[in-house]
Order: structure tokens, then C-alpha cells, then sequence
């Protein structure tokens, strides 16, 4: 069974955020863990476009949150708990329960933190990456422990960032997992 057939039968072909039964979409939660069902949700297309587009959020459109939150699935609750850190909602935050690990993962894209505590990843030109960006390298990058160059003009997709240190991001160049600075990358 494919994963839309399978969120589809999980929410009743609903969006599991606010209940909308038209234009919906499959959203994998990043970063993923195994992916597949437990890290995915069906949500109408316009909420995804806000989750994906912080500076067009409509704070009239997450009400749904007030139910959304108390959602039996894990990833409908870990999206409820990042859109009401992003709008800043402690009320609803404070009555919300997550386990430690649950919560290290609703916290991984730093929503919930405040803006001077929060690591920005921005590549050679200053752009800012997100997780799971496409980037190129911009120069030869010698692998370290290894005998492998990542030459110049190699595709790097589905980026993760380190959370620790905004100069580094990591990536599969050639089949092998690396660690590559920021500066040496730009965002396509």
C-alpha cells in the first residue's frame, strides 16, 4: 500500500491538522528518522505552503491547532507543537506533552527557540539552507579519512544540518555521507 493510501485511511481523507478534504498532500517531517508513515501527515495544500514559507503565515488559518494537538499520531503532534512554537502560542505549549525524544525531534529545525539562540546556515552566497535543500559544490573538496574528492559542480541533495554548528551540513556525495561547510556550498 503506498504512503498517500495509507495516510488517506489513517485521517479518513482529511488534512489532520484542520479537517480540509480538498487539495491535500503528503508532508514527510523532517528530519526523518525511518520516514514512511510514522513521520508523514496529509495536510491541505495552503498549511503546507505556510509551514514551508514561514514569512506568509496567517495565524487564522492554525485555530485547527486548538485540536490538532491532541491528535493520537506522534507527527501530527510534533507539526502541531512546531506551528504553535512558531506563532508563539505558550499556552497551548504548556498543555501539550511530549516524551524527551518526541520533543528532540519537534525541536530539530530550531521552531521554538528564540532568534539569537537559533543556528542560521546560509551557503557561500548567504543564502539560508534548510534541511533537506539541494545544494552544489562551488570547489574540490578532498574527503577526510578518505581517499575521495567531492569535485566541484557535484549535486548534494536532501541536506541535513548540524545542529551544534552552523558552518557545517551533511550530505551524500557518491553514495558516502559526509560533513561539508557551508562555505563551500551553493544553494540550487
Amino acid at each position: 500500500m503506498s504512503l498517500e493510501r495509507e495516510l488517506i485511511k489513517r485521517s479518513g481523507g482529511k488534512c489532520e491538522l484542520s479537517g480540509a478534504t480538498e487539495n491535500l498532500k503528503v508532508y514527510q517531517i523532517l528530519p526523518t528518522r525511518k520516514g514512511g508513515i510514522d513521520e508523514s501527515i496529509l495536510i491541505n495544500e495552503t498549511l503546507l505552503s505556510q509551514i514551508e514559507n514561514p514569512e506568509t503565515m496567517d495565524a487564522n488559518l492554525w485555530r485547527c491547532l486548538n485540536d490538532s494537538m491532541w491528535s493520537e499520531y506522534l507527527p501530527v503532534q510534533v507539526v502541531s507543537w512546531r506551528m504553535l512554537s512558531r506563532l508563539k502560542n505558550q499556552e497551548l505549549l504548556e498543555q501539550m506533552y511530549l516524551d524527551e525524544d518526541d520533543l528532540a525531534w519537534a525541536q530539530a529545525t530550531g521552531e521554538g527557540e528564540d532568534d539569537e539562540n537559533k543556528l542560521v546556515h546560509r551557503d557561500s552566497n548567504g543564502v539560508i539552507l534548510q534541511t533537506g535543500d539541494s545544494v552544489v559544490l562551488i570547489k574540490d573538496l578532498k574527503v577526510k579519512g578518505s581517499s575521495m574528492i567531492a569535485k566541484q559542480g557535484t549535486a548534494v541533495r536532501n541536506i541535513r544540518l548540524d545542529h551544534e554548528n552552523e558552518t557545517y551540513i551533511e550530505g551524500k556525495v557518491d553514495g558516502q555521507q559526509i560533513v561539508i561547510i557551508t562555505a563551500y556550498v551553493k544553494k540550487i
